[in-house]
């Protein structure tokens, strides 16, 4: 069973920056996707940014330019580097991982939580 643990999140002011870490309990190859996701009070959870075990990425339209999704193969760890930060990003971000089985369950984190307030 793996496990995703998720760090890096916290209170900072609009155009602040963060970044978030996902350490996996096992190796990050296990997975043909990792990614974050997040969610806000009141709304479903959305992808926030995605990378393949060949590092290709994806963006919500909404992050795009400002977040950056990347992986350290050697520590099994995916980051988020998210920059110029909005009120609007406030949310709890998850750490996902999608298996290579087909109709496997994926893996969540615990969540962190991100404040961007003044």
């Amino acid at each position: 069973q793996v496990q995703l643990m998720e760090s890096g999140g916290g209170l900072v002011q609009p155009g602040g920056s963060l970044r978030l870490s996902c350490a996996a309990s096992g190796s990050i190859f296990s997975f043909k996707s990792m990614g974050w996701y997040r969610q806000a009070p009141g709304k479903q959870r959305e992808l926030v940014a995605g990378i393949t075990s060949l590092s290709r990425t994806n963006y919500a339209v909404s992050v795009k330019g400002r977040f950056t999704i990347s992986r350290d193969n050697a520590k099994n760890t995916v980051y988020l580097q998210m920059n110029s930060l909005r009120p609007e990003d406030t949310a709890v971000y998850y750490c996902n991982a999608d298996p290579w089985r087909i109709g496997a369950p994926k893996y969540w984190g615990q969540g962190t939580q991100v404040t961007v307030s003044s």
